[in-house]
């Protein structure tokens, strides 16, 4: 069973395998770019038994992937029980970031209304495409299991966010 993940909580990465001799571990990051969560100092694991804090001793870059030492995680074979493990930190530990600025995971979950009130779907997740960020619109009810794919660009198709009324306008045809 795995722990369940509050609202203040983000998922950052996971344990995605045993390092060397003296339990560190290879971590697959999810945040962009892969180092940032190295500047985590304090990570939660979800255990079977809830979130358990620990402190990120050490970790770097090794090869295309990152290594850490955990707290508490001192041999091999204690790290392999981790596998899989998710790590979290509190949304409190976010850098700060300025007015009409948003994480992706500020983004996720919000409605998607065309500007003449057409309801596109929900935003399940974002993607990079190297020419602009990409909002991957996933339509409900009638249109179920429909994907869109909107360009996450500011004041061409998206119009206007709405975070206390969890709403996106964008211009955008909804036949496309």
């Amino acid at each position: 069973m795995k722990a369940k993940l509050g609202p203040s909580q983000l998922l950052v990465g996971h344990i995605a395998g045993v390092f060397g001799v003296k339990g560190w571990v290879k971590i697959h990051s999810y945040t962009d770019p892969i180092e940032n969560i190295l500047q985590y100092r304090s990570l939660q694991l979800g255990l079977s038994t809830g979130w358990e804090k620990r402190r990120l001793l050490e970790g770097r870059r090794h090869g295309k992937g990152l290594v850490a030492l955990i707290e508490g995680v001192e041999t091999p074979e204690f790290a392999r029980t981790l596998l899989k493990t998710e790590l979290v930190i509190e949304r409190s530990e976010l850098p700060k970031i300025g007015k009409d600025e948003y994480y992706w995971t500020d983004l996720v979950g919000l409605e998607v209304v065309t500007i003449d009130g057409y309801k596109l779907g929900k935003v399940s997740h974002l993607i990079e495409t190297g020419a602009n960020d990409v909002m991957i619109v996933r339509s409900q009810g009638e249109e179920a299991k429909r994907e869109r794919y909107v360009p996450y660009i500011r004041g061409e198709v998206i119009h206007k966010i709405d975070l206390e009324t969890a709403i996106i306008e964008v211009d955008w045809d909804p036949d496309f």
